[in-house]
């Protein structure tokens, strides 16, 4: 697992290295990384409020499919996937891309987190593994995860281990959010004020979802009387919290910024790609492609009798 690390964190920490060196503030940074990788997502989200509105027209064609065919669920069944096959939809794919996509950006985050020297600093790596054994003789406790964050915080008894140029680089490296080091771990049994990044995380995913499922008993009530869309509701965010007790608050911090970026685009991409718009657009389409092929087909069988 730690070779994913090593290779996802290399490009990222080029990235929030040179995001960093224009702000001059890591936080800042991570905050216009955020945004960046939700820049680079959005075509995948445009493209799942598409795959919304297919599915709400999808669910109007099953709808007559099971009354055409009530009482026959093989029947049902097999209509249910040739319309599948004729129209190209996979029932399976809705909503699982954004989240594939956003799952190496986490775990390169992680990695530019855990070692801010090696990648966001670029200290070399020479210096680092003397600061990071260094750290034996001021008898501190740390894993070879969290060594970095470790020497960051006790640099003060380890400056005299390097050269002063890397001294400097590192003791003007502010690593903290309102004072919170970037680099520790919010504890379910130690209730402090790190406590603020996973409530935060959390509200701003209960704000997302709940505008979600709002919307979408809006533009699809049949899809919102589905229990899985509720349960969805209170799962994202519970899952939002969990997981930001797992690591640093400068991942945590990553989170609240992706949560409210999110929140923002489905409110744009609720005007610019309307589902109930986008299903009229839909409509329209096929009206066309049906009316193309009758009159295709008029015009075989016409040639067919004038032969």
């Amino acid at each position: 697992m730690e070779f994913i690390y090593d290779i996802l964190g290399i490009p990222f920490g080029y990235v929030l290295r040179f995001i960093y060196e224009l702000t001059g503030n890591y936080v800042a940074a991570l905050i216009l990384f955020t945004l960046v990788c939700r820049i680079f997502m959005l075509p995948s989200s445009i493209s799942q409020q598409k795959g919304a509105a297919k599915t709400q027209r999808m669910q109007s064609k099953m709808r007559k499919i099971r009354e055409r065919y009530a009482g026959d669920q093989k029947k049902i069944q097999e209509e249910t996937q040739a319309l599948y096959s004729r129209e190209g939809y996979n029932p399976m794919n809705a909503g699982c891309v954004p989240l594939l996509i956003q799952m190496p950006i986490i775990i390169g985050l992680v990695a530019v987190i855990y070692k801010p020297l090696t990648y966001a600093l670029q200290i070399p790596e020479d210096v680092v593994t003397t600061l990071i054994e260094g750290l034996k003789k001021i008898d501190v406790t740390y894993t070879s995860r969290t060594a970095e964050l470790v020497v960051i915080e006790h640099f003060k008894s380890l400056s005299g281990l390097v050269a002063e140029k890397y001294a400097n680089q590192i003791r003007n490296f502010d690593f903290t959010f309102f004072g919170l080091p970037l680099g520790q771990t919010p504890s379910y049994t130690n209730p402090s004020v790190l406590w603020t990044v996973p409530i935060l995380s959390g509200l701003s995913s209960l704000a997302s979802s709940i505008y979600m499922n709002i919307n979408q008993k809006r533009n699809n009530p049949e899809m919102g009387k589905n229990p899985a869309t509720g349960c969805m509701t209170i799962f994202m965010p519970l899952l939002s919290l969990f997981f930001t007790f797992q690591f640093p608050i400068g991942i945590g911090i990553y989170w609240i910024a992706s949560n409210v970026f999110a929140f923002i685009q489905q409110v744009i991409l609720g005007f610019t790609h309307n589902p109930r718009k986008m299903v009229a657009r839909l409509m329209v389409e096929e009206t066309i492609q049906r009316r193309s092929k009758e009159n295709n087909r008029k015009l075989v069988i016409q040639k067919q009798r004038d032969s």
